[in-house]
This record gives C-alpha cells, sequence and structure tokens, in this order.
C-alpha cells in the first residue's frame, strides 16, 4: 500500500506509481469521488480534446463574418 503525508497546509505529494498510473504530470487535475462515506477515490480531471467532437454542430448555412459581427453589436447593444 502506497502512503502520503499531508503537510499543515493540507497539501500531499502524490506518489511517483501512482502519478504514472492515472497519467498525471505537472499541472494536471484531479477529481475526489466519494465512493461511499469515507472512502474516496482520486481520478485524472482531463479529458482528452476528441471528447469535445460532435458538441458544436454545422449551422444550415454559412454565415458571412459581416452577419457576425452585426449579431455581436447587436449583443453588446443590449448588454448597455
Amino acid at each position: 500500500m502506497t502512503t502520503a503525508t499531508m503537510t499543515t497546509k493540507g497539501q500531499i505529494t502524490i506518489p511517483a506509481p501512482i502519478r504514472a498510473a492515472l497519467g498525471l504530470e505537472a499541472g494536471s487535475r484531479i477529481e475526489f469521488i466519494e465512493i461511499q462515506k469515507g472512502q474516496f477515490a482520486i481520478i485524472p480531471a482531463t479529458s482528452p480534446v476528441l471528447a469535445l467532437k460532435g458538441m458544436l454542430h454545422m449551422p444550415e448555412k454559412p454565415i458571412t463574418i459581416e452577419a457576425m459581427n452585426q449579431a455581436i453589436a447587436a449583443q453588446a447593444a443590449k448588454a448597455r
């Protein structure tokens, strides 16, 4: 069993074998999921870019830059 010690600031260092198994590197974000009372799972909070595929749909017809600029100006005028 791998262990870690918490500092007075509430920080821990995740041991290297755990970081490697989770694919974590400097700057990675992690999530703590409660499995049951008092037990948590640590999972990487990163998603591959390909997971975003399909989130946006293609417009039915192309939109011109002029139409985009008009829509932006109209929304900006409403915000004032």
